[in-house]
């Protein structure tokens, strides 16, 4: 059953802070799939990273997203989760996934030092790089694309609610 809400997006796009009141707004449960991934490692992400290196990060964020048993919940998940198949698989059949556009602009500057704001880079990556090679993938999944550009969060919100569930009352959830 397709219950759930699943945001994707670049960092900075605003899907933990739009889940919260989307999840309010929907009388849903809200899970932020970055803090699943800090209480299952006991470590946080960047410590994680640190740690065990980008692509072993990437493998315990796939693992934690997939095991993700929810109903009725929006689920703000992190930028890089696009890069797990199986995760994005896992979530795809447990809910409506919803990509919060933003152009490379606005996202940099919401962003600003990518460094400071905790986004992984790979080596000689730039934060443009990270950007275009992360956009045909979260439209790959998506099942509701809501650009973002120019709103406030109460607009997108509710740019975001009734895509959903516009989405939802058509009967044409796949």
């Amino acid at each position: 059953m397709k219950s759930n809400i699943v945001m994707i997006g670049m960092p900075g796009a605003g899907k933990s802070t739009i889940g919260v009141i989307l999840a309010k707004a929907l009388n849903y449960q809200f899970l932020d799939s970055d803090l699943v991934i800090q209480e299952k490692e006991g470590r946080l992400l960047h410590e994680i990273i640190a740690e065990e290196g980008l692509d072993k990060f990437i493998k315990i964020e796939e693992e934690a997203n997939a095991s993700i048993q929810a109903e009725r919940t929006v689920i703000a998940t992190g930028g890089s989760v696009v890069y797990g198949e199986a995760a994005m698989e896992h979530l795809r059949k447990s809910g409506t996934v919803i990509y919060i556009r933003l152009s490379y602009e606005a996202v940099s500057k919401r962003i600003g030092d990518p460094k400071k704001r905790g986004v992984v880079l790979r080596e000689e990556q730039s934060f443009r790089q990270l950007y275009e090679e992360r956009c045909p993938l979260y439209e790959r999944y998506a099942d509701i694309i809501v650009d973002a550009d120019g709103l406030e969060i109460g607009e997108l919100m509710e740019k975001v609610k009734s895509s959903f569930t516009n989405r939802e009352n058509s009967g044409i959830i796949n």
